[in-house]
């Protein structure tokens, strides 16, 4: 019993040795909005990239609530381009729920039960440079791409490891949603490129996670209408209609015939939330009824809303690029451009834009003045240049590093059909077919094992930014995959 208990108390010095080697200027001491004791350690700040001037990379680390020794890292990228992973951070699976307040002002934060922290620690990183609160005194630099920020988030984490050295020898995962995509398998290139040309410090590396996330023109331009069609959206005839015109090519159709039948689809499904074909939309804008204007938080109102959200999740409805896959090579429209030109559908950052601008929190978690005003998807110019991802997605698998492939499967801007059509072009060998996987007892998907760790998942129910629309799902499929013996 003796040997037991020393053991017990040499296993908490160590403990608490080793989350304390990190950098103690980037402890998150406090949150405004939160009370109570974290659960693990928290650190932000900034990770500085040379130049003249310097690009400033904004983190926010999570450690894990449970084993930080053994535990996994996580680096969790968000989409857009251009939009920051505060977005995972205060929608999805961050270690908060956050709570509107009724009285207006900062919204209340609660411990999420379903926080990715529980399995591992998690690194939200806000890239590229421009983005959140990443920055420079350049804004030239704002100018960016998938090859220049693969490579700059990959200076990124070698840099962030010398800071961190204690999670060194940790497993190392990628993970990201929608347009990371684009963003996980380019920088997980790279950061298989530096291990074997010996780059100090060491990452150990073991594999990777994509969410709903664009891959290939050719693919994800011809998911939608098969996708709308099995969902019950559009006719037969219409779904037979577009098959003859098109011959199966529904992007970039030059046939005049089958661009009238597409705009005819268009047209029906416009007003549908794209992001979760269930849920109903958040619509900013227009007239109040009066008899529900009392019911407006006053924060809503003092940034422009007039209209009350649909009180349908604790979450808000999902925000992410694309507006509708594919992503086409060269220069790409964001977020703050279509919006000059077009309504977004069922968007609303609302409580993530109150808190993060609040010179209380920002204090809190280190952000610099110079940063400017926090906003969920900024005005960047981007250029996907690095094409289509089925090569890097082959060459990482047969390389031997863990990839998990997932969709929620009502997500309209970015369809499994499309997803499941690539992961199958890959080739490999079925390892395990087709089958449902469970939580909390329910089925919760359906998941396809292929040879080489390669995984292809769908979440039942859920739409574009899986955590938000089915947290403990995702938290089980999470927690499982990583860890042994990786059976979901």
């Amino acid at each position: 019993m003796a040997m037991v208990v020393l053991f017990l108390m040499i296993s908490m010095v160590v403990q608490l040795y080793f989350v304390e080697a990190a950098p103690r200027l980037s402890l998150v001491r406090s949150l405004p909005g939160f009370k109570g004791t974290f659960p693990s350690k928290h650190y932000s700040g900034y990770v500085t990239l040379e130049g003249k001037p310097p690009k400033k990379l904004f983190y926010y680390f999570v450690v894990s609530e449970r084993s930080p020794a053994r535990d996994p890292v996580v680096l969790w990228l968000n989409g857009g381009p251009g939009c920051s992973s505060f977005d995972g951070f205060v929608y999805e699976h961050g270690p908060f729920n956050f709570e509107a307040s009724k009285k207006g002002g900062l919204p209340l934060l609660h411990l999420n039960p379903y926080s990715w922290s529980k399995a591992a620690s998690i690194i939200y990183l806000d890239s590229p440079v421009g983005v959140g609160f990443s920055y420079s005194a350049n804004t030239s630099y704002y100018v960016n791409g998938d090859l220049q920020t693969a490579a700059e988030t990959h200076l990124f984490l070698l840099k962030w490891f010398e800071q961190f050295p204690e999670f060194n020898a940790n497993p190392f995962y990628i993970s990201g949603e929608s347009y990371a995509g684009i963003y996980v398998p380019t920088l997980a290139s790279n950061v298989v490129k530096g291990i074997e040309n010996g780059t100090k410090p060491h990452i150990n590396f073991k594999g990777y996670m994509v969410g709903n996330g664009v891959c290939d023109t050719h693919f994800d331009g011809n998911a939608l209408v098969p996708f709308v069609h099995g969902m019950g959206l559009i006719s037969d005839t219409m779904y037979k209609e577009a098959e003859a015109l098109c011959q199966g090519n529904y992007h970039n159709s030059i046939n005049i015939d089958c661009q009238k039948i597409l705009y005819k689809i268009d047209s029906v499904l416009d007003g549908l939330n794209y992001y979760d074909i269930l849920e109903p939309c958040f619509h900013s804008g227009g007239a109040v009824n009066e008899s529900t204007s009392s019911l407006i938080p006053e924060s809503f109102h003092e940034l422009g809303v007039t209209e009350r959200p649909l009180a349908v999740r604790k979450r808000i409805f999902g925000r992410a690029w694309p507006f509708r896959a594919p992503v086409e090579d060269g220069v790409i429209p964001l977020w703050p451009q279509l919006m000059r030109e077009v309504t977004v559908p069922c968007m609303d950052d609302v409580q993530a834009t109150i808190w993060l601008n609040d010179e209380g929190v920002r204090k809190a978690i280190h952000a610099d003045p110079e940063s400017g005003r926090w906003s969920l998807c900024v005005d960047l110019r981007y250029t996907h240049d690095a094409g289509s991802m089925i090569e890097y997605h082959r060459k990482l698998t047969s390389s031997g590093y863990r990839a998990l492939i997932y969709s929620g499967d009502h997500d309209m801007c970015v369809p499994f059909t499309g997803t499941q059509a690539w992961t199958q072009s890959l080739g490999y060998m079925i390892v395990e077919e087709w089958r449902p996987w469970r939580s909390n007892g329910q089925i919760a998907g359906y998941i396809q094992e292929y040879d080489n760790n390669f995984t292809f998942l769908t979440i039942k129910g859920a739409g574009h930014t899986v955590p938000e629309y089915k947290p403990r799902e995702a938290f089980d499929f999470f927690t499982r995959w990583l860890q042994p013996p990786h059976h979901i």
